[in-house]
């Protein structure tokens, strides 16, 4: 049947939570079968409906949700539809008059090959592959394509056997054959119902490693990653990965693998990092491959918790999975802390939760301080592609691990087992969650879900009183919250304190609050604007330790420089320890930018210098702790701190203070320097992984303070050719000069990598990072290079969201030049990739707490992208909620 063009209204311009409202119809089965062409893959699916008498209107229509396909036929029950019966439009098809039980057959063309928008089915490098997260398969077929409808799913690949010879789905594969014509065809089913979301397809020239694991009752289940030929090689850790992840969620959550098979596909066109559709992952190669010679540290490190998240999701998404989009968290803040907590149980607890925090800071505390703030669970969207955020789920994760403080350990986990045994198979709101919680521990959570429903990042103040004849401390804890976009007045939060008392002796004090003596670390509830909490039994006067492994999502502010330098040396808490260093070095620096705003010159603070002393005194006992203690807080951090930001005067300071201390301690740096060359045994082992980031922050202090010598150093270190991580980091030390050097490591770096499109994307965002003076001309010279390519995802994040997000310095140059180029790009971007575009906005949202001059330039550039009239609605809607919202703080 013809397609009929019939005017239906376009989707409501915001979707709120107020409104939810059950579908009219559920889908029981889907059974879809594909004949697989570039330019014109045909989809023919049939779906079994029922009314759904949870909907309250027994008369409504069916919606259809559907984009950019071409309807060949529709039937009801075997009879195909006149046009008359259906309207179609751009965004869908509308049945009406349907009995209440029915079958839906549908024929549909679509062209995957045009599809650069990568949702829906694509073409990359001639292979098919699938990304309906959040609404990307309504590009597939016609669907309600919603989360609260689930449905068992059934699909058959049909392809030229020749150049296809790999087709998978979801689920396991139960029938398969060849055709007379070379094509092949191969039937997935998937036995557990699931949204349209999480269905995947590939379908490719791709070559498979395999493995197995034997689960905690005895099954094997078949494991298999998939990616282009050449890459097999790079693909062990991430199996290691998978099965370490699998064993871990067995251990800790009872948590056992469900089907046959689990197989992972790789592919170098994606959105987003990984997605966890059932039994199929599909994952950015930059987050699967992984050769010492090719990735580095990080890399390796990141593909662990990622690998390891999107696996969590079998349980936390895919067998429970979340009712509408409101509450995303659900799915994404519960799963970041169960791979934050196996990423603490695999490395080191404290360094890896040093690590999660600064993630927080850096990215959520940012959104939570501007105009793109919004709660955990937000009470409205346009596009929910812009509400995969920092928000959802780092601070989701972050409430998460407030209710685990809160109830306790062994509360948490009752709760996590009767959420899957309550939920299971079902499509769930954050209050089943929080539910089984309060179920497990009868603890009541209705003050503590304005976690959930209020914006911001509340600021806490602290003030302490000993009273010595009477042995009491008394703790004054008050906290705040400002305003944001659409919430003027915040209601005090539950806020978890997990705190020590530290006594002259640098040990931790006993107290008896409550009637229970502690010594050591305990938690108190501040749920009020202001609070005390009354200690007794305390012997000496104390030092709070407050917050400890980072108890709750807050800014603490109340500590002198003399209590920081007392837990810097003593707390017994590691996340304490280091915060109370970093603490102390952001007061420090931030004085120092102060001074050089008024034309002071720099000088050393004796306890910023003995700090990096004492760290290198830990270098061979501790090498990653000491590799991190010698850190300097990066220019966001300072930046966040300050009234109006001032990006030369920042970096002026840090440059200054990494010169001085690098040639204060030049004989050190250089010494361990060369106890910690590489021993030919690679390994990403805590130890091995401290050794070499203690080594590239000595090589970094060495160029700081002498950079001849550190020059010379970075050239011998990339011509030893050990490792990526020794590599890279020395290239990168070399681009922030005008060496010659620099554009020498660059060519041969390049020609040496040709051809490895990870590699080459680190050899365009090194060169995106740059503090070098003519970083702005190299980056506009980098966008005609013939490896440039604006369609790949990685390429563009590697240089221009490189650029924005993690050069501040030339980025918020002067001239605005930095600010035009990210707004022509974006334009560029956003006609071949509207969601990666819509990210690039982000790098504007402070743009009020900028000086006027620079104020205005943002601005101008924010009000070019909204003015272009062919702007997707996703990066618009961006840009007007950075350009127009107020409560910035």
């Amino acid at each position: 049947m013809a397609e009929r063009p019939v005017a239906i209204p376009a989707p409501v311009a915001e979707h709120r939570l107020a409104d939810y409202r059950p579908p009219a119809f559920l889908v029981d089965t889907v059974d879809l079968i594909f004949d697989l062409d570039p330019k014109a893959t045909r989809v023919r699916a049939t779906l079994a409906l029922r009314r759904n008498p949870a909907h309250g209107d027994a008369a409504a229509p069916l919606v259809l949700d559907g984009e950019d396909l071409t309807l060949n036929a529709v039937a009801v029950d075997g009879v195909a539809l006149d046009a008359a019966a259906y309207r179609l439009g751009e965004h869908g098809l509308v049945i009406a008059d349907l009995p209440d039980a029915c079958t839906l057959d549908t024929d549909v063309t679509i062209d995957p090959a045009g599809n650069t928008q990568l949702s829906g089915l694509y073409v990359s490098g001639g292979d098919f592959f699938t990304q309906c997260e959040a609404e990307g398969f309504r590009r597939i077929t016609f669907f309600p394509d919603r989360p609260d409808v689930m449905a068992r799913f059934s699909a058959t690949l049909v392809a030229d056997e020749a150049r296809y010879p790999v087709l998978l789905s979801n689920g396991n594969p139960v029938d398969r054959g060849a055709m007379p014509d070379g094509q092949a065809w191969v039937k997935w089913v998937d036995p557990h119902p699931k949204p349209s979301y999480l269905f995947a397809l590939v379908a490719g020239m791709l070559v498979s490693v395999h493995d197995e694991f034997i689960t905690a009752s005895g099954r094997t289940v078949a494991l298999g990653i998939y990616v282009r030929q050449g890459d097999e090689d790079k693909v062990d850790h991430a199996m290691v990965c998978l099965k370490r992840s699998m064993r871990w969620d067995e251990e800790v959550f009872g948590l056992e693998y469900d089907l046959d098979i689990f197989n992972i596909a790789a592919v170098g066109d994606f959105n987003a990092g990984a997605m966890e559709n059932k039994g199929l992952n599909i994952f950015n190669t930059a987050l699967v491959l992984a050769r010492p010679d090719t990735a580095t540290d990080a890399d390796y490190l990141r593909i662990d918790r990622v690998i390891a998240h999107e696996y969590f999701h079998n349980w936390t998404g895919d067998r429970v999975t979340c009712r509408d989009w409101f509450q995303l968290s659900l799915k994404e803040g519960l799963t970041v802390f169960r791979d934050q907590e196996y990423g603490a149980d695999t490395t080191d607890a404290s360094l890896s939760r040093i690590e999660d925090v600064l993630r927080l800071r850096g990215f959520q505390f940012r959104e939570d301080g501007g105009p793109l703030a919004h709660p955990v669970r937000p009470p409205a969207y346009r596009k929910i592609d812009n509400f995969y955020t920092a928000t959802v789920y780092e601070k989701g994760a972050e409430v998460v691990r407030m209710i685990r403080t809160i109830i306790g350990a062994d509360a948490f986990r009752r709760g996590m087992d009767i959420y899957f045994a309550t939920n299971d198979n079902t499509a769930a709101t954050i209050e089943d969650f929080v539910g089984a919680m309060h179920e497990a521990s009868g603890y009541d959570f209705t003050q503590f879900m304005r976690w959930y429903d209020q914006a911001g990042t509340p600021a806490v103040s602290f003030a302490g009183a000993y009273d010595a004849e009477a042995r009491r401390y008394t703790l004054t804890l008050r906290q705040a919250t400002a305003p944001t976009p659409g919430q003027a007045e915040k209601a005090p939060f539950v806020i978890p304190v997990a705190l020590g008392l530290i006594g002259p002796d640098g040990q931790d004090l006993a107290g008896t609050i409550d009637g229970e003596t502690v010594a050591g670390t305990r938690v108190v509830l501040l749920t009020e604007a202001a609070q005390s909490f009354v200690f007794t039994d305390v012997a000496a006067a104390p030092v709070p330790s407050l917050f400890r492994n980072f108890s709750a999502p807050i800014r603490l502010s109340g500590y002198d420089r003399a209590q920081l330098a007392m837990m810097a040396a003593h707390d017994s808490d590691g996340f304490n320890r280091w915060e109370a260093g970093h603490e102390y070095a952001v007061q420090v620096l931030l004085e120092a930018i102060a001074a050089h705003q008024r034309g002071a010159g720099f000088t050393l603070d004796d306890g910023l210098r003995d700090a990096r002393a004492a760290a290198l005194d830990q270098a061979a006992a501790a090498p990653a702790l000491a590799a991190r203690l010698l850190g300097l807080p990066g220019a966001s951090t300072l930046a966040d701190r300050m009234a109006v930001v001032d990006p030369d005067a920042i970096h002026a300071v840090l440059t200054a203070a990494r010169r001085a201390i690098g040639g204060a301690l030049q004989a050190r740096f250089q010494a361990i320097y060369g106890q910690t060359a590489y021993d030919g045994a690679f390994a990403v082992d805590p130890a091995s992984v401290g050794r070499r980031a203690l080594r590239n922050a000595c090589l970094a202090y060495i160029m700081a303070g002498d950079e001849a010598a550190g020059i010379a150093l970075a050239q011998a270190q990339i011509a030893a050719d050990t490792t990526m991580t020794e590599s890279l980091t020395a290239l990168a030390l070399l681009v922030d000069t005008t060496s010659p050097a620099r554009d020498e490591a660059l060519a041969a770096f390049h020609a040496r990598f040709q051809g490895d499109a990870l590699v080459i994307d680190k050899f365009f965002a090194i060169q995106a990072m740059s503090s070098a003076p003519d970083t702005l001309a190299r980056i506009e010279a980098l966008t005609r290079h013939p490896d440039f390519d604006i369609r790949n995802p990685n390429r563009y994040r590697s240089l221009v969201l490189a650029f924005g997000y993690r050069n501040a310095l030339w980025f918020h140059d002067a001239s605005g030049a930095g600010y035009d180029f990210v707004a022509r790009m974006t334009l560029a971007a956003d006609q071949v990739n509207r969601s990666v575009a819509a990210r690039g906005m982000e790098v504007f949202a402070d743009w009020k707490r900028y000086d006027p001059a620079r104020q205005d330039k943002m601005r101008a550039a924010l009000d070019r992208i909204i003015a272009a009239n062919d702007l997707s609605p996703n990066t618009r809607e961006m840009a007007e909620r950075v350009r127009h919202a107020d409560g910035v703080r």
